[in-house]
């Protein structure tokens, strides 16, 4: 009994020590007694005569802190338990380490900008993650309009400089590129230096988007970053049309030497180069130039995650009846996140490239033409020319400019494409080494 009475004793005396230490804790962890954040003091919790009174009034504080802390605990494991269960069942978490995209909507006086901002929302995963920016150009107000209905679901900018630019008596039909020049120059400034973002993905407000849009830059994000011989990831594919593109490979990715556009990531560092020597206009050709490419690539998909639906505009619809408005939009999700796009680096892409373009049976035009090829492909066609490429391509039905030499869509000169159900690598003779820039 004794012992019992002892051992009672001795761990009443070890609550109470241990009590007393959490209140002295708690006392130091404090602001000064009764401090208020403004300096004054509580006058409910002043010291009072009440010595008991204001034990128990510390310990209901001291309790009332530990419930708050459980709170925060709860919501800490819960979230926790949140994305374990998330990433389980392979879905994305919004969580705070992953990179802002911007998506830059470049517009002017089209209010059907509502059709490209619709599908950009419909198919955006996450409003933080991809923060949507409609930089607006020519104060057209019914433009305006459409885009301040969307609220805060989009950020509207207004490039604040309207006026016409001097120009050249032969130029003054072409100030509307002037002018577009301007806005970009203005906008990606907006973009990089007054919001500091790290990367941005512009589409013009003629665009559509595929389901897949989003999920097609997240994953190549950090392939741009991490690969010096990348300038640009684009959406878009220049030969991309119905019958022309591989059905059964929307996963497929290049590499290619021109510029693309429309629907394109640029990172900070690439505007940092490009942005003193901006050029007055024609922004587009002037990325196609070797000063500027480089000798660097983008990466462009098989089937396109872009389609233009702006039959007007600056250009007067220049290739659209005949090229653009039957480009394929592509239509299946492709989880591109889960992928392994390692293929995609300059080393290992340029040899596995040259490999299959140049181990492929060398056929003729006519053969291509006429539908007599045998096997399930692929075959390699040869251009030895500027002029023989034009005639095959145009006759072939792909687009035949070249801009500084480089043919749209091409790598190291070859053009790929399909063509009656079989890959068809319009070729230059093996032993290519550079572009001709008079070839355009």
């Amino acid at each position: 009994m004794f012992r019992k009475r002892s051992s009672l004793i001795l761990c009443g005396t070890f609550l109470f020590v241990t009590w007393n230490a959490v209140l002295v804790l708690l006392l130091w962890g404090r602001a000064p007694p009764g401090q208020l954040g403004n300096g004054q003091m509580d006058p409910a919790l002043l010291p009072t005569s009440d010595v008991v009174g204001d034990v128990i009034r510390m310990a209901e504080s001291f309790e009332s802190e530990l419930e708050k802390q459980k709170k925060i605990l709860s919501q800490i494991l819960s979230h926790q338990s949140m994305w374990k269960l998330s990433n389980r069942k392979g879905s994305k978490v919004n969580v705070p380490s992953q990179p802002v995209i911007p998506i830059l909507v470049i517009a002017c006086n089209r209010v059907t900008v509502r059709r490209c901002l619709d599908k950009l929302l419909q198919h955006r995963p996450s409003a933080e993650l991809y923060p949507i920016i409609v930089s607006q150009d020519c104060g057209h107000a019914n433009t305006g309009e459409v885009i301040s209905s969307y609220g805060n679901k989009v950020t509207h900018l207004k490039q604040p400089d309207l006026s016409d630019i001097p120009v050249r008596a032969e130029h003054k039909k072409f100030q509307g590129y002037y002018k577009i020049s301007r806005h970009y120059r203005w906008a990606l400034n907006q973009v990089f230096r007054n919001v500091s973002h790290t990367s941005v993905v512009i589409v013009e407000d003629d665009l559509e988007v595929a389901p897949d849009f989003f999920e097609y830059f997240r994953a190549l994000l950090p392939v741009l970053k991490s690969d010096p011989s990348l300038w640009c990831v684009s959406a878009w594919n220049d030969n991309g049309r119905d019958g022309y593109v591989d059905p059964g490979k929307p996963d497929l990715l290049y590499r290619t030497d021109f510029f693309p556009g429309l629907g394109w990531m640029l990172l900070r560092e690439a505007w940092e180069e490009l942005e003193p020597k901006w050029p007055a206009s024609f922004w587009d050709d002037w990325m196609r130039l070797p000063e500027q490419r480089r000798e660097r690539a983008c990466i462009r998909p098989e089937i396109s995650r872009t389609l233009t639906f702006g039959q007007q505009g600056v250009s007067l619809g220049q290739f659209y009846d005949k090229y653009l408005k039957y480009i394929k939009l592509n239509s299946e999700f492709v989880p591109f996140t889960k992928l392994d796009l390692s293929y995609l680096r300059e080393r290992t892409y340029r040899k596995n490239f040259e490999k299959e373009v140049y181990s492929a049976p060398l056929v003729t035009y006519d053969e291509v033409k006429q539908g007599q090829l045998k096997g399930s492909g692929p075959f390699r066609l040869q251009y030895s020319s500027k002029d023989s490429f034009k005639v095959m391509a145009k006759s072939l039905g792909i687009m035949d400019d070249l801009k500084s030499g480089v043919p749209r869509t091409g790598f190291r000169g070859v053009v790929s494409f399909f063509y009656r159900g079989r890959r068809i690598y319009l070729a230059p003779p093996p032993g290519w080494t550079q572009y001709d820039p008079t070839w355009s």
